[in-house]
Protein backbone atom coordinates (compact mmCIF):
# COMPACT_ATOMS: atom_id res chain seq x y z
CA UNK A 1 0.00 0.00 0.00
CA UNK A 2 1.27 3.46 -0.82
CA UNK A 3 -1.25 5.28 1.37
CA UNK A 4 -1.05 5.10 5.15
CA UNK A 5 -4.48 6.30 6.22
CA UNK A 6 -8.16 5.59 5.82
CA UNK A 7 -11.18 7.79 6.54
CA UNK A 8 -14.19 5.76 7.67
CA UNK A 9 -17.79 6.91 7.76
CA UNK A 10 -19.22 4.74 10.53
CA UNK A 11 -22.64 3.42 11.39
CA UNK A 12 -23.05 0.98 8.51
CA UNK A 13 -23.29 -2.79 9.28
CA UNK A 14 -20.78 -5.01 7.49
CA UNK A 15 -22.54 -7.54 5.28
CA UNK A 16 -21.28 -10.02 2.73
CA UNK A 17 -18.62 -12.65 2.23
CA UNK A 18 -14.84 -12.50 2.45
CA UNK A 19 -12.18 -15.21 2.25
CA UNK A 20 -9.30 -15.92 4.63
CA UNK A 21 -6.24 -17.77 3.42
CA UNK A 22 -3.27 -19.34 5.17
CA UNK A 23 -2.34 -18.33 8.70
CA UNK A 24 0.12 -15.50 9.15
CA UNK A 25 1.36 -17.48 12.17
CA UNK A 26 2.12 -20.57 10.05
CA UNK A 27 3.01 -19.65 6.48
CA UNK A 28 6.27 -17.74 7.18
CA UNK A 29 7.50 -20.58 9.42
CA UNK A 30 6.61 -23.14 6.75
CA UNK A 31 8.71 -21.13 4.29
CA UNK A 32 11.66 -21.24 6.71
CA UNK A 33 11.20 -25.01 7.04
CA UNK A 34 11.88 -25.32 3.30
CA UNK A 35 15.54 -24.56 4.13
CA UNK A 36 15.76 -27.99 5.76
CA UNK A 37 14.84 -29.97 2.63
CA UNK A 38 17.15 -31.37 -0.01
CA UNK A 39 14.47 -30.95 -2.68
CA UNK A 40 12.02 -28.11 -3.47
CA UNK A 41 8.91 -27.50 -1.39
CA UNK A 42 5.47 -26.28 -2.44
CA UNK A 43 3.39 -24.21 -0.04
CA UNK A 44 -0.23 -23.51 -0.93
CA UNK A 45 -2.76 -21.02 0.45
CA UNK A 46 -0.02 -18.46 1.19
CA UNK A 47 -1.51 -15.10 2.28
CA UNK A 48 -0.44 -11.84 0.68
CA UNK A 49 0.80 -10.11 3.86
CA UNK A 50 4.00 -8.19 4.51
CA UNK A 51 5.50 -10.83 6.85
CA UNK A 52 5.48 -13.25 3.90
CA UNK A 53 7.36 -10.74 1.76
CA UNK A 54 9.95 -10.23 4.50
CA UNK A 55 10.62 -13.97 4.75
CA UNK A 56 10.71 -14.35 0.98
CA UNK A 57 13.34 -11.60 0.82
CA UNK A 58 15.44 -13.25 3.53
CA UNK A 59 15.23 -16.65 1.83
CA UNK A 60 16.26 -15.11 -1.47
CA UNK A 61 19.28 -13.50 0.23
CA UNK A 62 20.33 -16.99 1.31
CA UNK A 63 20.03 -18.40 -2.21
CA UNK A 64 16.56 -19.95 -2.09
CA UNK A 65 14.85 -19.74 -5.47
CA UNK A 66 11.19 -18.73 -5.06
CA UNK A 67 8.64 -18.96 -7.85
CA UNK A 68 4.87 -18.44 -7.84
CA UNK A 69 2.60 -21.24 -9.04
CA UNK A 70 -0.40 -21.02 -11.35
CA UNK A 71 -2.86 -21.06 -8.43
CA UNK A 72 -3.17 -17.94 -6.24
CA UNK A 73 -1.16 -18.38 -3.07
CA UNK A 74 1.01 -21.21 -4.40
CA UNK A 75 4.76 -20.80 -3.82
CA UNK A 76 7.63 -23.08 -4.85
CA UNK A 77 10.78 -22.84 -2.73
CA UNK A 78 14.01 -24.42 -3.98
CA UNK A 79 16.85 -24.47 -1.38
CA UNK A 80 19.41 -26.21 -3.62
CA UNK A 81 21.86 -23.29 -3.55
CA UNK A 82 21.65 -22.03 0.04
CA UNK A 83 24.52 -19.75 1.05
CA UNK A 84 25.41 -17.30 3.79
CA UNK A 85 24.05 -13.77 3.33
CA UNK A 86 25.73 -10.51 4.29
CA UNK A 87 24.79 -9.20 7.73
CA UNK A 88 23.84 -5.76 6.43
CA UNK A 89 21.51 -7.27 3.82
CA UNK A 90 19.78 -9.44 6.43
CA UNK A 91 19.30 -6.43 8.69
CA UNK A 92 17.89 -4.33 5.86
CA UNK A 93 15.40 -6.98 4.74
CA UNK A 94 14.25 -8.10 8.19
CA UNK A 95 12.69 -4.75 9.06
CA UNK A 96 10.43 -5.07 12.10
CA UNK A 97 9.82 -8.81 11.69
CA UNK A 98 10.81 -11.30 14.38
CA UNK A 99 10.89 -14.21 11.92
CA UNK A 100 14.70 -14.10 11.33
CA UNK A 101 15.40 -15.85 14.62
CA UNK A 102 13.72 -18.99 13.25
CA UNK A 103 16.35 -19.15 10.51
CA UNK A 104 18.97 -20.09 13.12
CA UNK A 105 18.47 -23.84 13.36
CA UNK A 106 18.03 -24.50 9.64
CA UNK A 107 21.03 -22.31 8.71
CA UNK A 108 23.21 -23.92 11.36
CA UNK A 109 22.39 -27.30 9.80
CA UNK A 110 22.94 -26.11 6.23
CA UNK A 111 25.89 -23.74 6.66
CA UNK A 112 27.24 -24.16 10.18
CA UNK A 113 26.55 -20.50 11.00
CA UNK A 114 23.72 -18.00 11.20
CA UNK A 115 23.16 -14.32 11.91
CA UNK A 116 20.07 -12.49 13.12
CA UNK A 117 19.66 -8.71 13.43
CA UNK A 118 18.01 -6.86 16.29
CA UNK A 119 14.39 -8.00 16.34
CA UNK A 120 11.33 -5.78 16.11
CA UNK A 121 7.61 -6.49 16.07
CA UNK A 122 4.48 -5.09 17.65
CA UNK A 123 4.87 -2.97 20.79
CA UNK A 124 2.62 -5.10 22.98
CA UNK A 125 5.16 -6.26 25.55
CA UNK A 126 8.68 -7.58 25.87
CA UNK A 127 9.69 -10.08 23.22
CA UNK A 128 12.69 -11.73 24.88
CA UNK A 129 14.61 -14.16 22.70
CA UNK A 130 16.28 -15.83 25.65
CA UNK A 131 14.04 -18.90 25.25
CA UNK A 132 15.33 -19.28 21.69
CA UNK A 133 18.99 -18.72 22.52
CA UNK A 134 18.93 -21.01 25.57
CA UNK A 135 17.41 -23.79 23.46
CA UNK A 136 19.97 -23.31 20.66
CA UNK A 137 22.82 -23.47 23.20
CA UNK A 138 21.46 -26.79 24.49
CA UNK A 139 21.66 -28.13 20.94
CA UNK A 140 25.33 -27.14 20.87
CA UNK A 141 25.19 -23.73 19.22
CA UNK A 142 27.71 -21.06 20.21
CA UNK A 143 26.00 -17.69 20.56
CA UNK A 144 27.89 -14.40 20.24
CA UNK A 145 26.13 -11.08 20.72
CA UNK A 146 27.38 -8.35 18.38
CA UNK A 147 26.48 -4.65 18.14
CA UNK A 148 24.56 -5.41 14.93
CA UNK A 149 22.80 -8.55 16.12
CA UNK A 150 23.57 -12.13 17.14
CA UNK A 151 26.01 -14.51 15.47
CA UNK A 152 25.67 -18.28 15.91
CA UNK A 153 27.96 -21.14 15.00
CA UNK A 154 27.87 -24.93 15.51
CA UNK A 155 31.51 -26.09 15.50
CA UNK A 156 30.58 -29.63 16.58
CA UNK A 157 27.21 -29.87 14.86
CA UNK A 158 23.84 -29.85 16.61
CA UNK A 159 22.78 -32.67 18.90
CA UNK A 160 19.45 -33.59 20.49
CA UNK A 161 18.66 -32.10 23.88
CA UNK A 162 16.24 -32.18 26.78
CA UNK A 163 14.48 -28.83 26.91
CA UNK A 164 11.76 -27.50 29.17
CA UNK A 165 10.37 -24.10 28.31
CA UNK A 166 9.59 -21.72 31.19
CA UNK A 167 6.43 -20.79 29.28
CA UNK A 168 4.72 -22.55 26.34
CA UNK A 169 6.06 -20.01 23.86
CA UNK A 170 4.95 -20.50 20.27
CA UNK A 171 8.16 -19.04 18.84
CA UNK A 172 10.45 -21.07 21.08
CA UNK A 173 8.52 -24.26 20.28
CA UNK A 174 8.94 -23.54 16.57
CA UNK A 175 12.65 -22.95 17.13
CA UNK A 176 13.08 -26.33 18.82
CA UNK A 177 11.11 -28.13 16.10
CA UNK A 178 13.06 -26.53 13.24
CA UNK A 179 16.37 -27.26 14.97
CA UNK A 180 15.79 -30.74 16.38
CA UNK A 181 14.58 -32.55 13.25
CA UNK A 182 18.12 -32.73 11.82
CA UNK A 183 19.98 -32.78 15.14
CA UNK A 184 21.80 -35.96 16.05
CA UNK A 185 19.85 -38.07 18.55
CA UNK A 186 16.56 -37.47 20.34
CA UNK A 187 15.08 -34.22 21.61
CA UNK A 188 12.48 -34.03 24.35
CA UNK A 189 10.58 -30.75 24.58
CA UNK A 190 8.44 -30.10 27.65
CA UNK A 191 5.91 -27.32 28.24
CA UNK A 192 5.60 -26.91 24.48
CA UNK A 193 3.04 -24.75 22.71
CA UNK A 194 0.35 -26.83 21.00
CA UNK A 195 -1.45 -24.19 18.91
CA UNK A 196 -3.05 -25.43 15.66
CA UNK A 197 -0.30 -23.63 13.74
CA UNK A 198 2.31 -25.63 15.69
CA UNK A 199 0.56 -28.89 14.81
CA UNK A 200 0.41 -27.78 11.16
CA UNK A 201 4.16 -27.10 11.23
CA UNK A 202 4.70 -30.58 12.69
CA UNK A 203 2.62 -32.00 9.83
CA UNK A 204 4.88 -30.20 7.35
CA UNK A 205 8.04 -31.52 8.99
CA UNK A 206 6.61 -35.05 9.07
CA UNK A 207 5.91 -34.80 5.33
CA UNK A 208 9.58 -33.89 4.92
CA UNK A 209 10.69 -37.07 6.69
CA UNK A 210 10.89 -35.96 10.34
CA UNK A 211 9.89 -38.23 13.20
CA UNK A 212 7.88 -36.22 15.74
CA UNK A 213 5.60 -37.54 18.48
CA UNK A 214 3.17 -35.26 20.30
CA UNK A 215 2.52 -36.62 23.80
CA UNK A 216 -0.03 -35.50 26.42
CA UNK A 217 0.80 -32.66 28.82
CA UNK A 218 2.63 -30.50 26.25
CA UNK A 219 5.48 -32.96 25.62
CA UNK A 220 6.95 -33.41 22.14
CA UNK A 221 9.60 -36.00 21.18
CA UNK A 222 11.71 -35.55 18.07
CA UNK A 223 14.03 -38.22 16.69
CA UNK A 224 16.68 -36.55 14.55
CA UNK A 225 17.12 -37.81 11.00
CA UNK A 226 20.05 -37.38 8.64
CA UNK A 227 18.16 -35.84 5.74
CA UNK A 228 14.84 -34.22 4.89
CA UNK A 229 13.09 -33.72 1.56
CA UNK A 230 10.76 -30.98 0.39
CA UNK A 231 7.05 -30.86 1.17
CA UNK A 232 3.76 -30.14 -0.58
CA UNK A 233 1.35 -28.57 1.89
CA UNK A 234 -1.71 -26.34 2.13
CA UNK A 235 -1.40 -23.93 5.05
CA UNK A 236 -4.01 -23.92 7.80
CA UNK A 237 -6.46 -20.99 7.64
CA UNK A 238 -5.85 -17.81 9.63
CA UNK A 239 -8.09 -18.16 12.69
CA UNK A 240 -6.99 -14.76 14.02
CA UNK A 241 -8.20 -12.99 10.91
CA UNK A 242 -11.42 -15.00 10.96
CA UNK A 243 -12.09 -13.98 14.58
CA UNK A 244 -11.36 -10.34 13.73
CA UNK A 245 -13.98 -10.23 10.97
CA UNK A 246 -16.42 -12.03 13.27
CA UNK A 247 -15.90 -9.31 15.90
CA UNK A 248 -16.40 -6.64 13.22
CA UNK A 249 -19.74 -8.23 12.26
CA UNK A 250 -20.84 -8.26 15.89
CA UNK A 251 -19.77 -4.69 16.70
CA UNK A 252 -21.40 -3.19 13.60
CA UNK A 253 -24.60 -5.24 13.83
CA UNK A 254 -23.64 -6.98 10.61
CA UNK A 255 -23.62 -10.39 8.93
CA UNK A 256 -20.32 -11.70 7.55
CA UNK A 257 -19.51 -15.07 6.00
CA UNK A 258 -15.84 -15.89 6.53
CA UNK A 259 -14.88 -18.33 3.79
CA UNK A 260 -12.15 -20.78 4.73
CA UNK A 261 -12.78 -20.63 8.49
CA UNK A 262 -13.07 -23.96 10.34
CA UNK A 263 -14.92 -24.77 13.54
CA UNK A 264 -12.38 -27.01 15.27
CA UNK A 265 -9.61 -24.41 15.50
CA UNK A 266 -12.05 -21.70 16.68
CA UNK A 267 -14.14 -23.55 19.27
CA UNK A 268 -13.00 -21.41 22.21
CA UNK A 269 -13.70 -18.19 20.31
CA UNK A 270 -17.09 -19.46 19.13
CA UNK A 271 -18.17 -20.15 22.71
CA UNK A 272 -17.35 -16.60 23.79
CA UNK A 273 -18.91 -15.13 20.63
CA UNK A 274 -22.17 -16.89 21.52
CA UNK A 275 -22.01 -15.80 25.17
CA UNK A 276 -21.66 -12.15 24.11
CA UNK A 277 -24.84 -12.49 22.05
CA UNK A 278 -23.52 -13.19 18.58
CA UNK A 279 -24.67 -16.07 16.43
CA UNK A 280 -22.95 -18.25 13.84
CA UNK A 281 -23.54 -21.09 11.41
CA UNK A 282 -20.80 -23.55 10.49
CA UNK A 283 -20.62 -24.56 6.81
CA UNK A 284 -18.24 -26.83 4.94
CA UNK A 285 -16.59 -23.85 3.25
CA UNK A 286 -16.60 -21.35 6.13
CA UNK A 287 -18.49 -19.84 9.06
CA UNK A 288 -21.22 -17.20 8.97
CA UNK A 289 -21.10 -14.71 11.86
CA UNK A 290 -23.89 -12.23 12.60
CA UNK A 291 -25.57 -10.03 15.18
CA UNK A 292 -29.07 -11.53 15.68
CA UNK A 293 -30.51 -8.37 17.25
CA UNK A 294 -31.12 -7.52 20.87
CA UNK A 295 -28.61 -6.35 23.46
CA UNK A 296 -25.10 -7.77 23.69
CA UNK A 297 -24.09 -9.35 26.99
CA UNK A 298 -21.00 -8.69 29.14
CA UNK A 299 -18.46 -11.48 29.62
CA UNK A 300 -15.31 -12.28 31.58
CA UNK A 301 -12.37 -13.47 29.48
CA UNK A 302 -8.98 -14.85 30.49
CA UNK A 303 -6.49 -15.00 27.64
CA UNK A 304 -4.18 -18.00 27.56
CA UNK A 305 -2.17 -20.23 25.28
CA UNK A 306 -4.08 -22.78 23.20
CA UNK A 307 -6.60 -24.24 23.86
CA UNK A 308 -7.45 -21.10 25.83
CA UNK A 309 -8.82 -17.82 24.50
CA UNK A 310 -6.10 -16.32 22.31
CA UNK A 311 -4.65 -12.94 23.17
CA UNK A 312 -4.97 -12.03 19.48
CA UNK A 313 -8.74 -12.45 19.75
CA UNK A 314 -9.40 -10.09 22.64
CA UNK A 315 -8.44 -6.78 21.00
CA UNK A 316 -10.99 -6.89 18.14
CA UNK A 317 -13.65 -8.24 20.51
CA UNK A 318 -13.15 -5.36 22.96
CA UNK A 319 -14.86 -2.99 20.51
CA UNK A 320 -17.99 -5.17 20.49
CA UNK A 321 -17.90 -5.34 24.30
CA UNK A 322 -18.14 -1.54 24.49
CA UNK A 323 -21.67 -2.07 23.12
CA UNK A 324 -22.62 -4.78 25.64
CA UNK A 325 -25.05 -3.95 28.48
CA UNK A 326 -23.02 -4.26 31.67
CA UNK A 327 -19.44 -4.76 32.80
CA UNK A 328 -17.01 -7.05 30.96
CA UNK A 329 -13.59 -7.98 32.31
CA UNK A 330 -10.61 -9.20 30.32
CA UNK A 331 -7.64 -10.71 32.13
CA UNK A 332 -4.67 -10.49 29.74
CA UNK A 333 -2.11 -13.10 30.82
CA UNK A 334 0.06 -13.35 27.69
CA UNK A 335 1.37 -9.83 26.91
CA UNK A 336 1.84 -7.12 29.50
CA UNK A 337 1.17 -4.11 27.25
CA UNK A 338 -1.68 -5.35 25.13
CA UNK A 339 -4.23 -2.83 26.42
CA UNK A 340 -2.37 0.25 25.18
CA UNK A 341 -4.83 0.47 22.28
CA UNK A 342 -7.76 1.19 24.63
CA UNK A 343 -6.72 4.83 25.15
CA UNK A 344 -7.92 5.67 21.64
CA UNK A 345 -11.20 3.81 22.21
CA UNK A 346 -11.80 5.89 25.35
CA UNK A 347 -11.14 8.97 23.24
CA UNK A 348 -13.97 7.79 20.99
CA UNK A 349 -16.35 7.45 23.94
CA UNK A 350 -15.68 3.99 25.36
CA UNK A 351 -15.51 3.38 29.12
CA UNK A 352 -12.49 1.12 29.54
CA UNK A 353 -10.36 1.08 32.67
CA UNK A 354 -7.02 -0.74 32.58
CA UNK A 355 -5.52 -2.23 35.75
CA UNK A 356 -1.78 -2.56 35.15
CA UNK A 357 -1.30 -5.04 38.00
CA UNK A 358 -4.31 -7.16 37.09
CA UNK A 359 -7.37 -7.90 39.20
CA UNK A 360 -8.05 -10.53 41.82
CA UNK A 361 -10.84 -12.92 40.89
CA UNK A 362 -11.52 -16.10 42.86
CA UNK A 363 -13.30 -17.68 39.89
CA UNK A 364 -10.20 -17.54 37.68
CA UNK A 365 -9.28 -20.68 35.74
CA UNK A 366 -6.03 -19.46 34.15
CA UNK A 367 -3.02 -19.31 36.48
CA UNK A 368 -2.21 -15.72 37.44
CA UNK A 369 1.04 -14.41 35.96
CA UNK A 370 3.28 -11.66 37.32
CA UNK A 371 3.02 -9.32 34.35
CA UNK A 372 -0.68 -9.68 33.55
CA UNK A 373 -3.10 -6.78 33.21
CA UNK A 374 -6.87 -6.47 33.28
CA UNK A 375 -9.34 -4.27 31.44
CA UNK A 376 -12.84 -3.49 32.67
CA UNK A 377 -15.25 -2.41 29.92
CA UNK A 378 -18.52 -0.77 30.93
CA UNK A 379 -21.22 -0.44 28.30
CA UNK A 380 -23.04 0.27 26.25
CA UNK A 381 -21.29 3.47 25.22
CA UNK A 382 -21.86 5.11 21.83
CA UNK A 383 -18.60 5.67 19.95
CA UNK A 384 -17.84 8.87 18.05
CA UNK A 385 -15.39 9.40 15.22
CA UNK A 386 -11.84 10.54 15.99
CA UNK A 387 -8.32 10.65 14.58
CA UNK A 388 -6.33 7.62 15.80
CA UNK A 389 -3.00 5.99 14.95
CA UNK A 390 -2.48 2.23 14.68
CA UNK A 391 -0.22 1.01 17.54
CA UNK A 392 0.11 -2.70 16.66
CA UNK A 393 -1.37 -5.37 14.40
CA UNK A 394 -4.49 -6.50 16.30
CA UNK A 395 -5.02 -3.14 17.98
CA UNK A 396 -4.93 -1.59 14.52
CA UNK A 397 -7.71 -3.82 13.24
CA UNK A 398 -9.66 -2.96 16.39
CA UNK A 399 -9.44 0.70 15.37
CA UNK A 400 -10.95 -0.16 12.00
CA UNK A 401 -13.82 -1.89 13.80
CA UNK A 402 -14.24 1.11 16.11
CA UNK A 403 -14.38 3.46 13.15
CA UNK A 404 -16.96 1.26 11.44
CA UNK A 405 -19.04 1.17 14.63
CA UNK A 406 -18.78 4.89 15.53
CA UNK A 407 -21.08 7.69 14.53
CA UNK A 408 -19.38 10.21 12.29
CA UNK A 409 -16.00 10.11 10.63
CA UNK A 410 -12.87 8.34 11.87
CA UNK A 411 -9.38 8.81 10.46
CA UNK A 412 -7.00 5.90 11.06
CA UNK A 413 -3.30 6.35 10.26
CA UNK A 414 -0.22 4.08 10.22
CA UNK A 415 -2.14 1.37 8.35
CA UNK A 416 1.01 -0.41 7.16
CA UNK A 417 1.16 -2.36 10.42
CA UNK A 418 -2.23 -3.95 9.69
CA UNK A 419 -0.94 -5.31 6.38
CA UNK A 420 1.50 -7.48 8.36
CA UNK A 421 -1.31 -9.90 9.16
CA UNK A 422 -4.46 -9.00 7.21
CA UNK A 423 -4.50 -9.83 3.52
CA UNK A 424 -6.14 -7.25 1.24
CA UNK A 425 -8.14 -5.83 4.14
CA UNK A 426 -9.03 -2.66 2.22
CA UNK A 427 -10.63 -4.68 -0.58
CA UNK A 428 -12.42 -6.88 1.96
CA UNK A 429 -13.91 -3.79 3.61
CA UNK A 430 -15.24 -2.80 0.18
CA UNK A 431 -16.72 -6.25 -0.34
CA UNK A 432 -18.58 -5.92 2.97
CA UNK A 433 -20.06 -2.54 2.10
CA UNK A 434 -18.01 -0.32 4.38
CA UNK A 435 -18.15 3.43 3.66
CA UNK A 436 -14.59 4.82 3.55
CA UNK A 437 -12.06 6.84 1.59
CA UNK A 438 -8.71 5.28 0.84
CA UNK A 439 -6.24 6.70 -1.66
CA UNK A 440 -3.63 4.31 -3.01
Amino acid sequence: MTSDEIIINGGRPLKGRIEVRGAKNLAPKAMVAALLGQTPSILRNVPNVSDIRVVAGLLALHGVLITKGDDPGEWRLDPSNVEQAHHADIDAHAGSSRIPILFCGPLLHRLGEAFIPDLGGCRIGDRPIDFHLDALRKFGAVVEKLPSGISLTAPNGLKGANIELPYPSVGATEQVLLTSVLAEGQTELRNAAIEPEIIDLICILQKMGAIITVEPNRVIFIEGVKELRGYDHRAIFDRNEAASWASAALATGGDVFVGGAKQEEMMTFLNVFRKVGGDFDVHDDGIRFWHPGGPLKPVTIETDVHPGFMTDWQQPLVVALTQAEGVSTIHETVYENRFGFTDALNKMGADIRVYKDGLHDETRRVLRREFEQAAVITGPTPLSGAEIEVPDLRGGFSYLIAGLTAEGQTKVTNLGIISRGYENFIEKLRQLGADFIFES
